[in-house]
């Protein structure tokens, strides 16, 4: 189907062949950059199949079958889950994403109540952009790390680097000249071609996948089960304040989906169902060991060229993803793709999300000329990128990405002519 065929309503329910073809679309849609971040902070990509499944199922529920939204693994939340990880183990990062999306919780409770109109105060577009440039940004020597070195060897591999660049090739001609529902996908194609490559380069080993069963419990972590969780203000300090820049794209996304659907979200079923439903996800994959989960843009894209609104589509493709994360052979496969087949894909999609951080400020028209507009971008952008820290005591430090974003929010509401920063128009509201 394509923007001229027929529609298929919210509520719809299409026919059974159909239906499971536009589930798949939406789990191809999602899944290069799902699978990404486990692999990037040492997760386990099953798990995070999982807990995107049930998170989307979850979310369905809690906005009453209303909202056509896919949750996949969060990118704004691979710096913290890195540092917190160093600090407390993969267990004090699920501590964390837990206590991030309570945060949620408490901000769909203050949306209930009062309105949306206090996030755009504290949140305009000349804090929320250059946060979200900061997150592209920060993660850009782990691309390049993963492209350029050796794993095994911890030194530079020519072999490696060749690899990385013919899959960012590869990931580049897709998106620039595929057409259609494969123009969605193209960090797919990347990974596809990068696999292949990389196999002829002898860098990939498939004895994983053939001594893996098929059927296989993915490797969850469930607290009171397999650990005891640990409350640490260190990692509410790395975890919690990346909530400010996740909530910011929730709603961003969320007026972008109602646009394409042409049904107001914000108002029905309300921006506190959405936002509580995107934190249940979140606290869900902590409690089963997967990284926090949030609304995916690729599936908005899915949406938007196949006319395909219905609900029953995207919970098809929820329940596609917990089917995956069981077959043990898939998960096998995943552990043997390259290290520098992803490195050469997150060139890019780190680049695309600091772009998009660019682009939010240029949609909304800000003013980086004026003086408050250009220390506002300036000192978020170097204390993030920069790596700057504040140590609060021996065990708590606020650092990178949620030191930025505090400062950000804490200059927006110090310096004068705070009206300059919202620019000409608004996050939060539709055309």
């Amino acid at each position: 189907m394509s923007s001229r065929g027929k529609e298929v309503g919210i509520k719809e329910v299409p026919r059974f062949d159909k239906w499971i073809i536009f589930s798949l679309q939406h789990l191809f849609a999602m899944f290069g950059a799902t699978i990404l971040v486990p692999y990037l902070v040492g997760l386990s990509p099953a798990v995070a199949l999982l807990s995107s499944g049930l998170g989307t199922l979850a979310y369905l529920l809690i906005t009453r079958g209303q909202i056509p939204a896919y949750l996949g693994s969060s990118f704004a939340f691979i710096g913290p889950i890195i540092a917190a990880t160093a600090t407390s183990g993969p267990e004090g990062a699920m501590v964390g994403s837990f206590l991030a999306g309570l945060v949620y919780g408490v901000v769909a409770l203050l949306i209930k109540t009062i309105g949306v109109d206090w996030i755009m105060r504290i949140l305009p577009p000349i804090v929320v952009g250059p946060v979200i440039i900061v997150i592209g940004l920060g993660l850009a020597p782990v691309a390049i790390d993963m492209a350029m070195n050796n794993p095994s060897a911890e030194s530079y591999s020519a072999t490696y680097s060749a690899v990385a660049i013919i899959t960012l090739l590869i990931t580049v001609l897709a998106t620039m000249f595929f057409k259609g529902f494969f123009s969605l996908v193209p960090i797919m194609f990347g990974i596809i071609g990068g696999y292949i490559t990389a196999f002829f380069f002898g860098l990939v080993d498939i004895s994983p996948v053939q001594e893996a069963k098929w059927f296989a419990l993915p490797d969850v972590i469930v607290p009171f089960v397999t650990y005891t969780p640990v409350f640490s203000w260190q990692i509410v300090a790395i975890m919690v304040p990346i909530a400010i820049v996740t909530l910011a794209e929730h709603i961003g996304d969320q007026m972008v989906l109602s646009k394409v659907v042409g049904k107001n979200f914000i108002k029905e079923p309300g921006l506190h169902r959405s936002i509580l439903g995107d934190g249940t996800a979140t606290v869900i994959a902590s409690l089963i060991g997967g990284p926090p989960n949030t609304t995916y843009g690729e599936n908005i894209g899915v949406l938007a060229i196949t006319r395909v609104f219905s609900v029953f589509v995207i919970a098809g493709a929820a329940v596609l993803a917990i089917i995956f994360a069981f077959i043990g052979k898939f998960a096998a496969f995943i552990t043997t793709i390259p290290t520098a087949v992803m490195g050469g894909v997150s060139i890019l999609l780190f680049g695309v999300i600091a772009s998009s951080g660019l682009r939010m400020l240029i949609d909304n028209e800000i003013n980086i000329g004026l003086k408050r507009n250009l220390i506002i971008s300036s000192v978020i952008l170097v204390i993030g990128i920069g790596g700057a820290f504040i140590q609060v005591n021996e065990n708590i430090q606020i650092t990178g990405m949620a030191l930025a974003a505090i400062i950000g929010i804490i200059l927006h509401q110090i310096l004068p002519e705070k009206e300059e920063s919202y620019g000409k128009k608004s996050m939060f509201q539709a055309d």
